[in-house]
């Protein structure tokens, strides 16, 4: 019995939780096919007699709405590539090459997690702009293609995978290069999805870098739109909820893709090796 009242106040809390979470979204996916002078005032009839599309068509016809999400996609994904062959091969290094003090490198390698990104963004920018970088596309996805952490998850991975493969692959001839990309790298797949998921979604809604770098309406990315859609004195809800909607729409499709690399990542993470 005690058993049996266990799992359902568990599965009790996990409802609440899914309800808790979904709410919101419901509430915007509402919100953005209404008309904006109900927003205060919503019931069941004021929504079925609301129900319109006139935010997305002021989204496409009164903004560059496309252009908007073309530059965040393409930061991200940019982004996303950058960190995943950077992290998995500084990862491969720290977890299969030999060579002096790379422990003492690791650790202070790791330690850049600790310090604030509000710490280090004026240096980069001041970088940036001195490279001429300022309103161009390298720099708005340049700063983020170096994650330390996502050396760090790859590094676990790589040390869980057995030596004899790597030792067999040198008695056959074959390099580090051909090592990493043609054994290494195909066994790491859920590591490898569990980053592209986060340096996805950490590229797609990053704010303060872009805020910085990008002063142009060539270069905006969604966040930074979204942001000037809420007005001091006056917020159309209906558009700016309709824009969410279309920059939630993206993480939901990569998640999707990589939802079952991702969850058997994450169950993974933390338990395959550990900094010696």
């Amino acid at each position: 019995m005690k058993t049996g009242k266990k799992k359902w106040l568990l599965y009790l809390l996990l409802v609440l939780g899914a309800v808790v979470m979904i709410v919101p979204f419901g509430w915007m996916v509402i919100v953005a096919f209404t008309k904006p002078d109900i927003t205060y005032q919503m019931t069941l009839e004021n929504i079925l007699d609301s129900l319109s599309v006139n935010s997305f068509k002021t989204l496409f016809t009164q903004y560059s709405m496309v252009r908007y999400a073309l530059n965040s996609i393409v930061v991200s994904v940019i982004s996303t590539a950058g960190q995943i062959l950077l992290c998995a091969m500084s990862g491969f290094v720290f977890a299969r090459i030999d060579f002096k003090h790379k422990e003492k490198i690791f650790i202070l390698y790791l330690a850049t997690m600790m310090i604030p990104v509000q710490a280090t963004v004026i240096p980069q920018y001041i970088l940036v702009n001195k490279m001429g970088l300022v309103n161009t596309y390298v720099g708005l996805f340049l700063p983020g293609i170096f994650n330390a952490f996502g050396t760090f998850l790859m590094r676990q991975y790589f040390m869980s995978i057995p030596k004899a493969l790597e030792e067999a692959a040198c008695l056959d001839g074959a390099g580090y290069v051909r090592i990493f990309f043609q054994i290494m790298l195909p066994l790491t797949k859920t590591g490898l999805a569990v980053l592209a998921v986060t340096s996805f979604m950490g590229a797609w809604n990053d704010f303060l870098w872009p805020l910085l770098v990008s002063s142009d309406d060539l270069h905006t990315t969604l966040p930074l739109f979204l942001s000037q859609l809420q007005g001091r004195w006056y917020v159309d809800w209906s558009v700016l909820m309709g824009a969410t909607l279309i920059s939630v729409i993206p993480i939901l499709i990569v998640y999707l893709f990589a939802q079952k690399y991702f969850i058997e990542g994450v169950q993974n993470t933390g338990i395959k090796g550990s900094v010696k």
